[in-house]
Order: C-alpha cells, then sequence, then structure tokens
C-alpha cells in the first residue's frame, strides 16, 4: 500500500515520457535493495525492461551499472589490478544445451575480465532469459554474445585456438595445463592477436574434429577416475588462470597500513608487561623457575600474529577486563560494581 501510494505521488511529479522511466527506474532500485524479488515482481516494470522508448533503452545500462556498483562492497580497487593490457580470450561454446550453463559461463568469464563469448549453435536457441538470469548481472557479457551456425566460423578471426578437453584424443597435438596455456594466451595477447578457447558439449564434450580444428589441447590436473567438469567451472579455471598470468598476481585488495598500521615495539612490549603482571595476579607461572619459558612462549604468540595498533589496544582492553577493572569512565555504574 505504501508504494502504491508514493508511486501515484511519483506519477504526478514525473509526467514526461523521460521521468517516467527514470522514475520507475529509481523505484526498482530501492525496492530492489530493500525487499524481496517477490515484492519487487509486482512492479510493472516492462517498459524499461522492453525498451519501448529510446529513454528506457538508455536508461536501462545506468539501472545495470548502479546496481553492480551497489552490489560492490569493495570501494578501493587498487590500480594494480587493472593495468591489463593483453587482449582477452574469447570463449567457444559448442553446441551448448542448457541456458543456464551458458549464463554461468558468461559470469566465471566476467569475474576474470573476460568478455567476449561465442556460441556455436545453441540448441535452445538465443538469446535467452535463462541465461542472462544465470549470468547473474554479467549484462556485458550476454549483450554481445556471438552465435554462429559452425566452429569453423566462429574461430575465423582468432589466430590461436585451444581445445579444452579431459580425455586423450587420437589428434596429435601438444597437451597444456592451464596455467602453461595461460601464459602464451598472454602473450599473444599483448601483441593484440586472437586467442580463443573451445568448450564442447555437456554430454560428450568436444568432438575430433572440433579438436582438429585447434593449434593446442588444455586439460585440467583432475581425477582422471572422475574427470568430468561443467562448463562453467572448466570456462572459470581457464579465466582464473589467464587474469592471474596478465595481471601478474596483483590482488584487487589488500590489508591497508594506513587505516590499520602496525603496533610499534614500545607498544607490544608494554602489553606482554601487562599481561604478565596479570598472570602473575593470579599466580599463572607455576612453578615460579618456569616462569622465563612460558613467557618467552607467550610473546612468541603475539609476535607472530603481527599485530596493529588497534589489536593491541583491544587486548589490553581484555587484559585489562578479565583484571575487573575499568580501562576508561562510564556513563553509568552499578552499585555493586563500585563497592566491589
Amino acid at each position: 500500500m505504501f508504494f502504491s501510494c508514493v508511486s501515484s505521488l511519483g506519477w504526478g511529479v514525473f509526467y514526461s515520457a523521460r521521468n517516467r522511466c527514470f522514475n520507475w527506474a529509481v523505484w526498482e532500485l530501492i525496492v530492489w535493495s530493500l525487499f524481496s524479488k517477490d515484492l519487487k515482481k509486482t512492479f510493472d516494470i516492462a517498459p524499461i525492461n522492453s525498451g519501448e522508448c529510446w529513454e528506457c533503452r538508455g536508461f536501462k545500462s545506468f539501472r545495470r551499472s548502479a546496481k553492480s556498483r551497489f552490489m560492490s562492497k569493495n570501494a578501493k580497487i587498487r590500480d594494480e589490478a587493472r593495468a591489463i593490457t593483453a587482449r582477452p580470450p574469447a570463449v567457444i561454446l559448442c553446441e551448448p544445451q542448457l541456458g543456464e550453463n551458458i549464463g554461468t559461463a558468461a559470469r566465471a568469464m566476467a569475474n576474470f575480465g573476460l568478455v567476449d563469448l561465442r556460441i556455436v549453435n545453441p540448441r535452445d536457441g538465443w538469446p535467452s532469459e535463462k541465461a542472462r538470469a544465470a549470468a547473474s548481472r554479467a549484462d556485458h557479457v550476454i549483450d554481445k554474445v556471438q552465435v554462429f551456425e559452425t566452429t569453423e566460423a566462429a574461430i575465423a578471426d582468432l589466430n590461436f585456438v585451444y581445445a579444452t578437453t579431459a580425455r586423450s584424443r587420437e589428434v596429435p597435438k601438444p597437451v597444456r595445463g592451464p596455467d602453461e596455456a595461460a601464459v602464451k594466451a598472454v602473450d599473444l595477447g599483448e601483441r593484440q592477436h586472437g586467442v580463443g578457447y573451445l568448450f564442447g558439449r555437456e554430454r560428450w564434450g568436444l568432438n575430433n574434429e572440433e579438436v582438429a580444428l585447434a593449434d593446442e589441447i588444455v586439460t585440467l590436473p583432475v581425477d582422471p577416475d572422475f574427470a568430468s567438469l561443467n562448463i562453467a567451472q572448466a570456462v572459470l579455471v581457464c579465466a582464473y588462470e589467464w587474469r592471474k598470468t596478465a595481471s601478474k598476481g596483483e590482488l584487487p585488495f589488500l590489508l591497508s597500513e594506513e587505516e590499520h598500521p602496525p603496533a610499534s615495539k614500545d607498544d607490544i612490549l608494554r602489553m606482554f608487561e601487562h599481561l604478565e603482571s596479570s598472570l602473575d595476579e593470579v599466580s599463572f607461572f607455576r612453578p615460579p623457575e618456569r616462569r622465563p619459558h612460558m613467557v618467552r612462549n607467550l610473546r612468541n604468540i603475539f609476535q607472530k600474529a603481527e599485530l596493529s595498533e588497534q589489536e593491541v589496544r583491544t587486548l589490553r582492553g581484555v587484559i585489562a577486563a578479565l583484571e575487573r577493572r575499568e580501562t576508561r569512565p562510564r556513563k553509568t555504574r552499578d552499585v555493586d560494581e563500585t563497592e566491589a
């Protein structure tokens, strides 16, 4: 009822076609971020999804990017993790059967910066709403999918192609692991050469004729007694190895020493003295002649932790609490605690 009233008010204010689109999209973002998917379904957002007007079509991309920004938890991404100059490889799915597998493969690609997805004769046709739903906001990959009738046409503009398979083939070709293949793919990509990875059908993978089209074979170090992988799993492993190589292993974020500076040795030594004196009060070091050895062990435990300033303050607060004394003034005190 609340949203009905507010939405009606919104229609009175936003009366033009463009503003109607904006109004719907804003409310959709609010509902999407605060409520369940079931509640969001009560809103008629067909004008935006169908792109009836150019304003709607333009706003669709804004809505997707806004959602992505809203969902991202990594506000501070290191520049080194984005500094990739190699051309990403293409992923070619040969006759995939399920739209869900196409979507999850697209999601795996997006995770590691691959955007060129090519499909050869998808069984259920294209486009596929199931694929888009399974892609989980990897719309920039789904929107650019290319569909081909033959594998030859799908790889025609590429310079080097890998065929992925879990079985030994009659076709004599060099066999690489995904990490070794990634090194060559990145090297070729740095020279802006086109590289592609061929992936086969869900049931039996690539046939020998398709493998023969490739330059080399990629296989994963799986258990030979259970070597079958889902398409998206295989795509993810190859995409991961490619990005790790292309980015030189740079991670998107690290512990910030500016926000979490390491504790000084003076602070750590004071914490040791505080802890040891508290333990002396409760006769922890028994027998007394073992005290030096036990102190060394305790100090080694904390030295390995590489404590920050905040962590040292927290630990000293814990020690003070165990001593049953307050570490800072409190606004209200219990009568019993004051007497104690």
